[in-house]
């Protein structure tokens, strides 16, 4: 029997994209065989977001796409807590519902899985070979600087701690006990699973096809100061 990849979406005001990542997703073959399952939580969007998820079901019944809705805002983090929750998969990866990274490079996140070596994979855009949009340099030295800060607690050597990219055996991340209902998601998650025992954490190189602000990206300065203070709770604080 086949094994399935749960692609868990947060969407929040994504109208205009939602059916362009949708399509990307579709589009894809997994190594393997493997099936895909698909479950986007729309986080109380205020345009149509929830209309174009809808009508793209509507137009693509083959799909195996699970549709879960917020009746309140409640942040990123939170509408993944939900994702998951619903995940029926052997395996989880976060998609965002932008266009800002690639659903044909889910191969390659389930590579080391695969092939026996690794129970969870980030996907870094700071390392390997593969096209990067130049941006916001101080975007990314706070990246680099919450991914320093993290693995000083964590004692792993990420390169990009900040991903969305991260992929998982269903069970381990359903195991967790996860709080954060906004963008402190990625640090509490990652102090999470630094402390399972003989956990094999992998990092392959993805591309990263950033958004400007102007393009719908969110993430601001007062989300970094969210994270620097869900590195020390998660570490230190809540264990």
């Amino acid at each position: 029997m086949s094994e399935t990849l749960s692609i868990v979406i947060p969407a929040y005001n994504e109208e205009r994209t939602i059916h362009r990542i949708l399509d990307k997703i579709k589009a894809v073959e997994l190594i393997g065989g493997m099936q895909k399952e698909i479950i986007i939580t729309n986080d109380c969007s205020k345009d149509d977001t929830e209309g174009a998820i809808k009508r793209y079901m509507a137009a693509n019944p083959e799909l195996n796409i699970q549709y879960r809705k917020h009746e309140v805002n409640q942040g990123k983090g939170a509408a993944l807590h939900t994702g998951i929750q619903y995940a029926n998969g052997d395996y989880i990866v976060i998609q965002d519902a932008d266009l800002e990274y690639d659903p044909a490079e889910y191969n390659i996140l389930l590579r080391p899985v695969l092939d026996g070596y690794a129970d969870i994979v980030y996907g870094s855009r700071f390392m390997g070979g593969r096209p990067h949009r130049i941006l916001f340099f101080w975007h990314s030295i706070g990246n680099k600087f919450l991914t320093f800060i993290s693995n000083m607690f964590t004692n792993l050597n990420l390169t990009d701690m900040e991903t969305c990219y991260k992929l998982f055996k269903s069970d381990m991340l359903k195991g967790l006990k996860l709080r954060e209902k906004r963008f402190g998601f990625e640090p509490e998650v990652t102090a999470r699973i630094s402390r399972i025992p003989d956990i094999r954490i992998y990092e392959v190189g993805i591309s990263y096809y950033g958004r400007s602000y102007a393009e719908g990206k969110k993430i601001g300065a007062r989300d970094g100061f969210r994270a620097i203070y869900c590195i020390l709770k998660y570490n230190l604080w809540a264990r």
